[in-house]
């Protein structure tokens, strides 16, 4: 046995076998869904319950925001390091870390007794998830290798991950009508503890990668500021304008950062993101677009979300329940990419499915004051949800094709970070879309209650009108995203029907 000097990290490889019998795979893959659909679903499960938590714990307006931002600055800015550590450290161990640490946050959050405990635990919850995601994403990679089989648990995967943000609402929605906001938060605990259990008994003991050199520990730390100063750069956008100084300030700093991490990884030995991960056309392509796509879905939630119970003054649960056929069609949807995916390639329905995503979010933007669910939000969403299925399959294959074994877990890391920042920064930048169109609509005129002192509408028609209108124009930004995502679709993705079949062979000897 040879020493390691105390400047290395080393890691040695679990001696196990794997257990090639397709029923514990498909198991596997189970509990990993399990896994993803709780780190999802907690982006937007709160969203409906945050009233109530505000209330609750004596938050004001001005920082009720945190409650869903903390969750995704964390989590986003902490990936690429929870990647890189699935990969050194072993993707099952640290898949089951994250699950025990995501289950101690959910609990302090649901728990909390005031705004910043609230908020602490969102906040640490957002860091075990960047623990988790990218092990969970890495495990599917060495678990199925045979490229059908790998399709399908794709298919899987992309439906959880997109479905989850309605799921959340759903179930935020009962949870909050019919116990409590805080069971929220709480049940996360009990399903880590399931998750883990499973796990341990069903999830394949992977080879973690050897590597010489320290942490890339510059690299961490510039790459999770510059992302959290970014979007902080929009949070702060919506509050104070795009031109306060707080506000380029915080894009500066980020621009400065995340140049410097760019600098850091082409130099040292052991980089976080080795730059030829994104730097081969087709996975840039894959990232940029897993970047794009999530811009309008997570505001398109908060936005109908707010509609459904502020405009048309419905209770929580039917909110939720007014989401479901966006997961239902997600499900379809992904199921028919991943049987077509090694037919037609992933370009073909990576720009069909972005450009019917595109006309769901116009049609959507025809939202008026009379509109009904039935004629308009219901086709709406299935066309936006059928068109991401179509997305989100091909692109996850494409985002992790011919990874080498050292890389998987950054590689997917990559993807969820990508997907992460997307949103967060959609959210924000729609946000502040929507204030502002609020702001100069003539309905949106306010006065004081004299008995009260409290601000009421002087329209309240024409206040609802000004809000719908507001909404109307973020989803109009939205399609235009969607339309860029078609177009880098078309640009960057070059794999044919069988460019992806090789990468299969890849992954075999991934897995101890």
């Amino acid at each position: 046995m040879t020493s390691v000097s105390t400047d290395e990290v080393a890691v040695r490889p679990v001696p196990a076998p794997i257990d090639a019998a397709p029923t514990r795979r498909w198991w596997a893959l189970g509990v990993i869904a399990m896994a993803q659909l709780m780190v999802v679903l907690d982006g937007t499960i709160v969203t409906i319950a945050l009233p109530y938590a505000q209330d609750d714990l004596a938050i004001s307006d001005a920082n009720r925001q945190w409650a869903l931002t903390s969750y995704a600055l964390m989590f986003g800015g902490l990936l690429l390091l929870g990647g890189r550590l699935a990969d050194y450290r072993g993707r099952r161990r640290m898949f089951l870390i994250g699950l025990g640490g995501f289950a101690a946050s959910s609990a302090l959050a649901g728990l909390a007794w005031d705004g910043m405990s609230f908020f602490a635990g969102r906040a640490l919850q957002g860091v075990f998830a960047a623990v988790l995601a990218p092990a969970a994403l890495a495990l599917i990679t060495v678990t199925f290798v045979e490229h059908r089989e790998r399709a399908r648990a794709f298919a899987v995967y992309a439906a959880v991950s997109a479905g989850g943000a309605a799921i959340g609402l759903i179930a935020g929605g009962a949870l909050t009508e019919y116990v409590s906001w805080r069971w929220t938060l709480l049940i996360n605990t009990p399903i880590a503890v399931v998750a883990a259990i499973g796990g341990l008994l069903l999830v394949i003991r992977d080879r973690p990668a050897q590597v010489r050199g320290s942490y890339d520990l510059p690299g961490a730390v510039t790459v999770a500021l510059g992302l959290v100063s970014l979007v902080y750069g929009f949070t702060r956008a919506a509050e104070a304008g795009w031109g306060a100084a707080s506000t380029v300030m915080f894009f500066g700093i980020a621009a400065v950062l995340l140049t410097m991490f760019v600098v850091i990884e082409s130099r040292v030995t052991n980089p976080l993101l080795p730059l030829h991960i994104p730097g081969e056309i087709n996975r840039g392509g894959a990232f940029l677009t897993a970047f794009v796509i999530p811009i309008p879905l997570f505001a398109m939630f908060l936005f109908l979300s707010y509609y459904f119970q502020n405009t048309l003054g419905y209770t929580p649960l039917r909110t939720g329940v007014l989401f479901l056929p966006f997961p239902l069609a997600i499900v379809v949807s992904a199921g028919f990419a991943s049987s077509l995916l090694p037919r037609v390639g992933p370009r073909p329905l990576m720009a069909v499915g972005s450009g019917l995503g595109a006309i769901g979010l116009v049609y959507l933007a025809q939202l008026q004051p009379g509109s009904t669910w039935l004629s308009l939000v219901l086709p709406s969403q299935v066309l936006i949800a059928l068109g991401l299925g179509l997305v989100f399959v091909p692109m996850q294959a494409v985002a992790l094709h011919r990874i080498e074994e050292r890389d998987a877990g950054v590689a997917s890391a990559l993807l969820n970070t990508a997907q992460q920042i997307g949103g967060a920064v959609g959210l924000a930048l729609l946000s502040t879309v929507v204030a502002q169109v609020f702001a100069r609509h003539p309905g949106s005129a306010i006065a004081l209650n004299p008995a009260t002192g409290q601000p009421v509408p002087i329209d309240p028609n024409g206040f609802t009108a000004a809000n719908i209108h507001s909404y109307d124009v973020a989803f109009y930004w939205g399609a235009g995203f969607l339309l860029l995502a078609m177009v880098v679709s078309l640009v960057t993705v070059r794999l044919g029907r069988n460019g992806l079949g090789d990468e299969t062979q890849n992954a075999a000897h991934l897995v101890a």
